[in-house]
């Protein structure tokens, strides 16, 4: 193999091919896909190496825009309006909101879709081989298991809401998918035994979305990456807002409060 050979194979990669007057994303001529193609869909183009059918894209695209925002209580959001007062452009300011999205801020949506298919594994209530009170049970040791390393759960609880009002929507989306064959509904049936089991406890945006990417077939890696870009919406958002207020150099609380003194 010759030098340029070994070069160009470095960068070997079957998303996208760029050449003179050439630009293909996923073997396809990006010419073709503007116009004829939503954004959910070329995430699922860019990501799996297909295009979805147009439920599945529904279902992505519902699940993306439900984790946009959720206001400056988020550390994300806070820090990139903090950022954007100091000086730096937005792609700064949305960088820095995007790197506090870690395990604990930002991660529960993937390791939700590791929960739910160690459920699912189980068969479920009233599924896979066995079903029934095994199954049950099955689900219940599982939550013991994830209980006994962590007292949080991840995708169920919230700190501001008795129920997450965008639960309802996103599981309504994916039982009429599952209705109509579109997905298994393996993962949410999983989900709903997580629930009853843990009761009064409720699901979180991140346990409805885990739900929507795991019947989507995404690896839990990719549940992160998704929040990921759905929540960089929101934070080009408030990064925006801020940039317009005129502050400089803004804390997280007004200089008038002064921090306890310990």
């Amino acid at each position: 193999m010759s030098g340029r050979e070994a070069a160009a194979d470095w960068w070997g990669t079957a998303v996208s091919r760029v050449e003179p007057d050439v630009i293909e994303l996923r073997g396809q001529p990006v010419q073709d896909l503007i116009g004829r193609i939503g954004f959910a869909e070329l995430i699922w183009l860019m990501l799996r190496g297909e295009r979805p059918g147009p439920r599945q894209a529904a279902l992505l695209e519902a699940a993306l825009v439900s984790s946009v925002d959720h206001g400056p209580h988020a550390p994300s959001i806070a820090v990139a309006r903090m950022a954007v007062t100091c000086g730096v452009g937005l792609n700064n300011a949305v960088a820095t909101g995007v790197n506090l999205l870690g395990d604990v801020h930002g991660g529960a949506g993937e390791q939700c879709v590791r929960l739910l298919e160690e459920v699912a594994a189980q068969g479920g209530p009233g599924g896979g081989s066995g079903g029934g009170d095994s199954a049950d049970g099955g689900a219940a040791a599982v939550v013991a298991r994830w209980r006994a390393r962590d007292k949080y759960l991840p995708g169920f609880g919230h700190r501001f809401h008795t129920r997450d009002p965008r639960r309802d929507p996103l599981l309504g989306l994916v039982s009429q998918a599952v209705a109509d064959g579109v997905v298994a509904g393996a993962h949410l049936r999983a989900a709903i035994e997580i629930e009853r089991l843990i009761a009064p406890v409720p699901m979180n945006i991140d346990g409805a979305t885990a739900v929507v990417y795991a019947e989507l077939g995404f690896p839990a890696p990719l549940a992160r990456g998704l929040f990921v870009l759905s929540r960089s919406v929101g934070i080009l958002a408030h990064a925006w807002e801020e940039s317009g207020q005129g502050r400089r150099n803004k804390g997280p609380i007004p200089p008038s409060i002064l921090p306890t003194w310990l």
